[in-house]
């Protein structure tokens, strides 16, 4: 409903400065002047900062610019302050319709730049740009600055300690391994010892007695004169 009632307001306002505006005619195929396009943004500004004080910005969701616009402006006031009143407006005829309007803040002052679509006149873009003192863009450039690069080194340091970390791995694996015991060497397989042949050239007697003793056993005769008695088991 307001934004009705502001679309209706504008071409009100139009329509009467048209009308009774002698000093200041329309721009040649544009249809608005100077002073039309300065008493319109100074009504849509005061009513921005109407919407936003009073938190009706969802009423106007359906509308992109407008919503785009709300934000943009609702963003401004934390710096710009409290919304006092309109110091200039200047109009640039292009393509589009250009309003620039300086605005004074409890705080800072703020550029409201409204685009107007040159045929219809309906607002196609609308923003806020708070205007900081020298000063303060030097301080806030220093800020990025220095934001930056602390970024840039808190990642090398990162770096640095990931790749410090690597050789300390490498030294408690090399410690690990140390203080593991080595293996035990596989026991040599046991070779059981084959005896040598007896050598029984010195013990003819002893072989003549047994060879004896086995021929008495079978009933035969000793081949070397042996005879043997008599048997003891023992």
């Amino acid at each position: 409903m307001k934004k009705l009632l502001l679309v209706l307001g504008m071409i009100t306002c139009m329509l009467g400065l048209t009308a009774c505006a002698a000093a200041k005619e329309p721009v040649e195929d544009y249809g608005i002047t100077e002073d039309m396009a300065a008493q319109y943004a100074s009504g849509l500004i005061g009513s921005m900062n109407e919407i936003v004080l009073t938190g009706q910005e969802a009423q106007y969701a359906s509308d992109e610019v407008i919503t785009s616009a709300l934000e943009n402006y609702k963003t401004a006031l934390a710096d710009m302050g409290d919304y006092q009143s309109v110091l200039e407006t200047t109009v640039t005829y292009n393509k589009d319709i250009v309003i620039n309007t300086v605005v004074q803040g409890s705080l800072r002052q703020a550029n409201v730049e409204i685009m107007l679509d040159a045929e219809a006149l309906v607002p196609i873009s609308i923003s806020t740009n708070v205007i900081y003192s020298f000063g303060e863009m030097m301080t806030k450039a220093a800020l990025n600055t220095l934001m930056g690069m602390g970024t840039v080194f808190v990642v090398l340091i990162i770096i640095i300690i990931l790749i410090s970390s690597f050789s300390l791995i490498n030294k408690m694996q090399k410690k690990e391994e140390v203080k593991q015991p080595a293996p035990k060497p596989a026991p040599a397989p046991v070779v059981e010892a084959v005896p040598a042949e007896q050598d029984l050239s010195g013990d003819l007697e002893l072989v003549a007695v047994i060879a004896a003793a086995i021929a008495a056993y079978e009933g035969k005769a000793s081949a070397d004169g042996y005879v043997v008695r008599s048997l003891r088991k023992r």
